[in-house]
């Protein structure tokens, strides 16, 4: 490994939260290596300095800020239309999937009509254009609101693709594209209307594998033979979700021998008022639960959302539902105001509840509710998201991400055990003396890059491996003294293609 400071020096610049935008312009040259590519895609950058990324000649520079999670992606739109294909299925594909992001912002509309409606995949020729759309298909970039619209958008690419949601259109919905005037949206329509003829799914099960299979058994409308067989073969669970399940079905499930199924069926909106009566008399207690609180989902989007809650508990990372819900405010206010944990959670996962309720369930007896609400809603005090970031390290990479994050008032957590409770400390500006020969990397790099370091420290920093990288970060470091940092590096280094080799410094640790 060389001792040379200079690719230290290049990821700290890139990182370093003061440097000026022709600073940061400069880290685009190819002799700067890998530092320019992480830069685009892993930090907040000004917009003199995405100009010159959106410009760049060089696809990898383009091709890294197309995946950037911190720059407001309406800028990202020019990649949309990038030259190159890859660009374009980078913007596509979103956020590199190694740091597990469990919320990923949504694009913007126009963004997404460009890659959905595009007619070539680029000059490149490396990638096609169904490619692209499978990326942003699995991104998560595409909110609900979005694919709701695209029954009544102009251009007839849109509406077919609509009709490949179909159980998620409303009946009206799917009446105007059974009707639409162009031949083609009529027919994509009409061959998606079979998820909700129970004869036609009967008769496509065979071509589908186990997973597709399960998928229909818990969405589609099944026939009475379907259901039967599921019932023989213990296919139950798929069964108890189902929304188009007939009232006889529903009624062996809430008398089946597996107390999950049960559960499942206990908090149904569609429950009959004799199946709620015996399930109140059920021998299990989280199937009596489930009853008991059967007033609450009223709709099947609320079904969805209660039992999605009830099923994880707080150390669950799984992706975040989007904001845009069919649930009504009014619905998490009563859950809010509930004296059932489980419904309280239910609430502190809604990023729309007012600022009055965020701070009830802020201070909530019940640690699941505090966690919830820290993960989830935006308004959630910096002192919670603290608490959670020490008691709950499987939340870090999450909570580290979210504006509200505290960085300073931690300083009293610099002798704790965890190394990433001591990085977090190490970086606070009021403590007096930061750890910079910690045993820890990341505390030494944490503490080298703490702004409270005068920028006369910070030459002997600079000049150790150890901490060299924390030194070029820190805000400190004069202006002129990045540039002869970049120029040493510059004028020394081989000109190197710009690939990115590692993940970005700032990246949640995995």
């Amino acid at each position: 490994m060389s001792d040379s400071p200079h690719a230290p020096w290049l990821r700290g610049l890139a990182f370093n939260p003061a440097a000026p935008s022709d600073v940061l312009i400069r880290l685009m040259d190819r002799a700067a290596g890998e530092a320019g590519p992480l830069m685009c895609e892993g930090r907040d950058l000004p917009d003199a300095v995405i100009d010159a990324a959106l410009r760049h000649p060089v696809r990898d520079i383009r091709g890294a800020l197309a995946r950037n999670r911190f720059v407001d992606p309406a800028r990202l739109a020019p990649l949309a239309s990038d030259p190159s294909g890859i660009v374009r299925a980078r913007l596509a594909r979103g956020p590199d999937r190694r740091f597990e992001l469990r919320y990923v912002r949504p694009l913007p509309d126009d963004v997404l009509i460009t890659l959905l409606t595009a007619q070539d995949a680029g000059d490149d020729g490396r990638v096609t254009v169904e490619e692209i759309v499978s990326e942003l298909e699995s991104s998560r970039q595409m909110p609900l609101s979005f694919r709701r619209s695209l029954a009544g958008r102009e251009h007839s690419g849109l509406r077919i693709r609509a009709a490949q949601g179909w159980g998620s259109l409303t009946p009206e919905q799917r009446e105007a594209l059974l009707g639409d005037p162009d031949p083609a949206v009529r027919e994509a329509a009409e061959k998606a209307d079979w998820m909700l003829d129970p004869r036609r799914v009967e008769s496509r099960l065979p071509d589908y594998d186990r997973r597709g299979k399960l998928f229909l058994f818990a969405t589609c409308a099944l026939s009475d033979a379907v259901v039967e067989r599921c019932l023989t073969d213990d296919i139950v669970l798929p069964l108890a979700r189902n929304p188009h399940l007939p009232a006889h079905a529903v009624a062996r499930l809430a008398r089946r021998p597996e107390a999950e199924v049960r559960a499942l069926v206990a908090a149904r909106p569609d429950l009959e008022p004799h199946l709620v009566a015996e399930l109140e008399q059920d021998p299990d207690d989280g199937v009596r639960r489930r009853v008991r609180l059967r007033p609450y989902p009223r709709t099947w989007d609320e079904y969805g959302w209660f039992n999605w809650t009830a099923d994880h508990g707080p150390d669950c990372t799984c992706p975040m539902a989007e904001p845009d819900t069919g649930s009504s405010p009014e619905w998490f206010a009563a859950c809010a105001a509930s004296g059932e944990p489980v419904l309280r959670q239910v609430a502190a996962r809604s990023p729309r509840l007012p600022a009055e309720l965020v701070d009830e369930l802020a201070r909530d007896d019940d640690e699941a509710v505090r966690v919830d609400l820290a993960c989830h809603h935006p308004l959630a005090p910096p002192r919670l998201l603290l608490d959670v970031f020490v008691a709950h390290p499987v939340h870090r990479p999450h909570l580290l991400a979210l504006p509200a994050f505290p960085r300073t008032g931690t300083s009293h957590l610099i002798g704790h055990p965890d190394p990433q409770v001591r990085a977090l400390a190490a970086a606070d500006p009021a403590l007096p003396d930061p750890p910079v020969e910690d045993p820890d990397e990341s505390v030494r790099r944490a503490a080298a890059a703490n702004p409270s370091l005068t920028p006369g420290a910070l030459e002997g920093l600079l000049a150790d491996p150890r901490t060299a990288e924390g030194a070029a970060a820190n805000p400190s470091l004069p202006v002129p003294r990045m540039h002869a940092l970049l120029d040493r590096c510059l004028n020394d280094a081989p000109a190197a293609p710009a690939t990115p080799r590692a993940a970005p410094r700032t990246a949640p640790p995995r």
